[in-house]
């Protein structure tokens, strides 16, 4: 079943938290946020959540919208995405991770949704 509207909202929310992570991973923009370096460990935990959030996000797209349109769709969400968190980076660094978190956690209802249709 095609479900658009859904599937859009996991892959926007996904896609923000993931490059979120990815973006929080390096030491200029992790300092920018918290006012400090981020530990060797807290690099490598943001860096494997930002990628498996990625691939969690492209799996989701083409698993429910199908292999023909999910992609297209994965790559509109995931240019969103990143537009959202460049503007919200340049104006307002400190809300980049409690965005983050909002948006993980706002993922994970119509992700239940999708879940329990199919």
């Amino acid at each position: 079943p095609r479900m658009t509207p859904l599937v859009l909202a996991v892959n926007l929310s996904l896609s923000f938290a993931a490059l979120a992570a990815l973006c929080l991973s390096l030491n200029r923009h992790h300092a920018e946020v918290f006012d400090r370096k981020a530990e060797r460990a807290a690099v490598l935990r943001l860096r494997l959540f930002g990628w498996g959030a990625i691939a969690l996000s492209f799996f989701v797209a083409g698993l429910w919208e199908g292999w023909a349109f999910g992609p297209v769709q994965w790559i509109g969400a995931l240019t969103g995405a990143a537009l959202a968190l460049v503007l919200l980076l340049s104006y307002r660094p400190r809300y980049v991770a409690p965005a983050a978190l909002a948006a993980l956690a706002a993922s994970a209802l119509p992700l239940a949704v999708l879940a329990v249709a199919t």
